[in-house]
Formats: C-alpha cells, sequence, structure tokens
C-alpha cells in the first residue's frame, strides 16, 4: 500500500484536519470508563503540534441523529481527557463547518463530525466544505476505516493534501506485514460466539494461513461439524457446512479436551473431560489444558501470529485458563503477531502481555474486514492520493 504520511509533511504555519478515533466508553453521567483511542490519538496530534502546526481534530461519539445536538453525544469530556494529557487547553467548537479559528502550536476539539447533516452519506458538499478549512488533512482512525463518510473519505479526496497519521499508518504497516508477506507458518486465532459473524473472515483466511485455530461458540460449531457431541453449548448448526467446507481449505486444530460446566458462572463447578465426551446437560466453556499446551508449541514455533478473540469465556476465571496460555504463548513466540478485537484486548491487559505483542489494533470492524481482504473505503482514498 502506497499513502503520503504526515510525519513526512511540511507543516509549519499550515491548518491541520485531524480526523481521529476518540468514540470512548462512558458511563451514564458521562464520564470517560476507558480513555484507551483518545492516548493512542495524542501521537498525530503532538507530531503535529511540534511541526508547528494549527492542529484541529474531531471524531464521532456514539450514533447521534444528524442535525441535532445532544449533550449525551457531545464531545465535552474528550476535550477535557485531551487537554489533561496534552498539556494544553482545547477547546471545544460547535458549527465548525463554516469555518475555525485555531493558531500555529494550538490544537481545537471540533464538535462530533455525526452531528452534520451529510456526515454518514459521505455527502459531497459537506466533504468540500470540510475540506476548505485546511491544508493538510491527516485520516488517524483506522476504527472508522471501513466507512465512506465525509470525514474519513470525503475530505480525502477533495483536500490538498491527505495522508495518514501515525495510528493510521502502524496499523497498515502491521496488517500488511502480517498478510501480505507474512514470515511461515502463518497462524490464526479467530474466536467469538458465532460463525455467522466471522464467517467471511474464516473463509478468507482458510486461503491464506498454514494453521487455523477457532474458539468460543466458533469452536462448538466446528465441532457439531466434525461429528461430536456438544451438549447444549452454543453452536450454529445451520453452518456445519460451512464449518466442512473450512476445514477442507485449510488445517483447523480442534481440542483434544474441553473444559465445560452446566451454565456461564463463577459459582459453577468446572470439567476437565476429552472432547467426544461432553454430556447432554453441559457447556464448553473452554478449551482444556492438553489442546493449550499443544497449541501454545505450535504459537511458539509460528512465524507471523493474527489473533481475534479469546478461546474461552476468559472472564470468568475457571473458564479462562485457555486464553491465558494461548497469551503467554504468543507473547513468548518469536513469531510477528498482531491482535485485535474488543474481547482479544480485553484478555491481553488481563493476562498482562500487552507490552509483548507485536502490534495490538483499536480497531474492530475495520480489523475484520481487513482480514476478509475488502477494500476499506478510507484507506483506499489516501491510496488515491499517493
Amino acid at each position: 500500500m502506497k499513502f503520503k504520511r504526515l510525519a513526512d509533511q511540511e507543516l509549519r504555519g499550515k491548518r491541520v484536519f485531524i480526523r481521529a478515533d476518540l468514540n470512548v466508553p462512558q458511563d451514564d453521567s458521562g464520564a470517560i470508563t476507558d480513555d484507551t483511542r483518545i492516548r493512542a490519538s495524542l501521537p498525530g496530534i503532538r507530531l503535529a503540534l511540534e511541526k508547528g502546526a494549527a492542529v484541529m481534530v474531531t471524531s464521532h461519539l456514539g450514533r447521534p441523529k444528524e442535525g441535532k445536538h445532544e449533550e449525551k453525544d457531545s464531545l465535552a469530556p474528550i476535550a477535557a481527557r485531551l487537554g489533561s494529557l496534552l498539556n494544553l487547553e482545547v477547546k471545544l467548537q460547535k458549527n465548525w463547518i463554516d469555518g475555525v479559528a485555531v493558531d500555529p502550536g494550538r490544537v481545537v476539539l471540533l464538535e462530533n463530525c455525526r452531528f452534520n447533516v451529510g456526515e454518514k452519506a459521505d455527502d459531497e458538499g459537506l466533504s468540500k466544505k470540510i475540506a476548505a478549512l485546511c491544508d493538510v488533512y491527516v485520516n488517524d482512525a483506522f476504527g472508522t476505516a471501513h466507512r465512506a463518510e465525509a470525514t474519513t473519505h470525503g475530505v480525502a479526496r477533495f483536500a490538498k493534501i491527505a495522508c495518514a497519521g501515525p495510528l493510521m499508518a502502524a496499523e497498515l504497516d502491521a496488517l500488511g506485514r502480517a498478510l501480505s508477506n507474512p514470515r511461515r507458518p502463518l497462524v490464526a486465532i479467530v474466536a467469538g460466539s458465532k460463525v455467522s459473524t466471522k464467517l467471511s473472515v474464516l473463509g478468507a483466511l482458510a486461503a491464506k494461513v498454514d494453521r487455523l485455530i477457532v474458539g468460543g461458540g466458533i469452536l462448538n460449531t466446528f465441532l457439531l461439524a466434525s461429528g461430536f457431541e456438544i451438549g447444549k453449548s452454543l453452536a450454529e448448526k445451520d453452518l456445519q457446512k460451512e464449518a466442512k467446507n473450512i476445514m477442507q481449505a485449510t488445517d483447523v486444530l480442534l481440542p483434544e479436551d474441553v473444559v465445560v460446566g452446566t451454565e456461564i458462572s463463577a459459582r459453577v463447578r468446572a470439567e476437565v473431560k476429552p472432547a467426544e465426551a461432553v454430556e447432554a446437560d453441559e457447556m464448553i466453556l473452554d478449551i482444556g489444558p492438553k489442546s493449550a499446551a499443544k497449541l501454545a508449541v505450535l504459537l511458539k514455533g509460528a512465524g507471523t501470529i493474527v489473533w481475534n478473540g479469546a478461546v474461552g469465556v476468559f472472564e470468568v476465571e475457571q473458564f479462562a485458563k485457555g486464553t491465558d496460555a494461548i497469551a503467554h504463548a504468543i507473547a513468548e513466540s518469536k513469531a510477528f503477531s498482531i491482535a485485535g478485537g474488543g474481547d482479544t484486548i480485553a484478555a491481553i491487559n488481563k493476562f498482562g502481555v500487552a507490552d509483548k505483542i507485536g502490534y495490538i489494533s483499536t480497531a474492530g470492524g475495520a480489523f475484520l474486514e481487513f482480514l476478509e481482504g475488502k477494500t476499506l473505503p478510507a484507506v483506499a482514498a489516501l491510496e488515491a492520493r499517493a
């Protein structure tokens, strides 16, 4: 992939518009409960400030109705947190489409871009107005790259210069390294509650990887398709044919032992048993220790690892050991590893291996669509302006 990078641009005295992903979780009072995405946006903002730019930043937050300003979707709490992290005053500007006043070396946060009519429709008129606000447009929001919206796609078409910020560039570099020309063997771990939500990802990866590890409800569907009894485990019986097709296309590693319980609860007794011995009233809630140990050996010998999803119900301690073993095996492997998805990041943080993963993607949908091989509109727009 070829695209311009923020780091290579001359920015002194220039007006720089950064599309960030500041869509952070908040509690009922509006307080930010996790500022990971804000912190991830800091390098791009700091780089522009250090280069002497006048910086404008915007993001979406939640799913507001266009044309209607609601305080619950305001970026006001994000402005306060961003200012604290930058140690700068960060003003929040409403109604910014027709003009923004900001001096070089300063930063202003532009109110929720989804308040603007035409944002989600990638309206050309809106895109041109936003492009006119700046000398350099920067997309540093890989998490929204799969959406063609005015601030993620349209502006890139009309801005004088359109480039990728450091977060976007790092995401694309890491994903390209993992999938375009990977060091072999390439092992993918794809887990989650449903095959249907990741069927296209599984199908695409089956044509690329040397080994495929599945977990969670996805694993149960594969076990069912392989003739195993899975009790009352979560599975999608109508997708057994698709699971069989994937197993014919690549080497899907199924566990020899599993951890079962009669319900998902910290109170329930967990039992390890052979995969073929699951009883009618039991649920498969994790892979067993023998299987985890074998997968750990495989992962430690991999050349490249792509990880999306926990292999068990890791939030409950007695069903967390499989994911714990996988996480530490990846951390100890010499392979280049890239991990993405909310559950994956939660597991990485829980098991304390964040600093040993090659690259952790902050994206969800965009990460999965890239794995599928889909063209991401925001990335295509940057490539067209390279």
